[in-house]
């Protein structure tokens, strides 16, 4: 699959995303579960990476099943993307980002296969938003 977004030319790299523009975490009573807080205890040091807001397609596979999708913006530290499924603050997300092939000058698409954990959720106009920390990529080889 060819993808032609505008968005992948990385001129948009001048304008960096910096600020995650998600509200806070609604999730902070005293009934967390540990994941929730382990994640929020270090979701400060996630949040200092820039953001490119870079959009490239991702497949997602969760607790909640498999879905298509593409990024929002991507950090050295994780990535936000928009899910019509609702995911638990902490819980583990494997997902596929694809780097076009003419963005990256190879002949094949660059596909990253990556594990993390959902560290902020947000719901605005009946989208979701879903940050994820990577915890772990490596590139498909073919």
């Amino acid at each position: 699959m060819l993808y032609n977004s505008r968005a992948n030319d990385f001129g948009n790299f001048r304008q960096l995303t910096l600020p995650c523009n998600l509200p806070l975490m609604s999730h902070e009573s005293g009934k967390s579960s540990g994941a929730a807080k382990a994640v929020r205890s270090r979701y400060s040091e996630v949040q200092s990476a820039a953001r490119f807001p870079v959009k490239l397609p991702m497949h997602i596979k969760s607790q909640a099943g498999e879905s298509d999708t593409e990024s929002d913006n991507i950090s050295a530290n994780g990535v936000l993307f928009h899910h019509e499924v609702d995911m638990p603050l902490g819980s583990t997300v494997d997902f596929t980002i694809s780097f076009p092939a003419d963005v990256v000058g190879s002949d094949a698409d660059v596909k990253v296969q990556c594990r993390g954990r959902v560290a902020r959720t947000s719901e605005e106009g009946g989208r979701r938003g879903v940050g994820v920390v990577i915890d772990e990529y490596r590139f498909e080889r073919r």
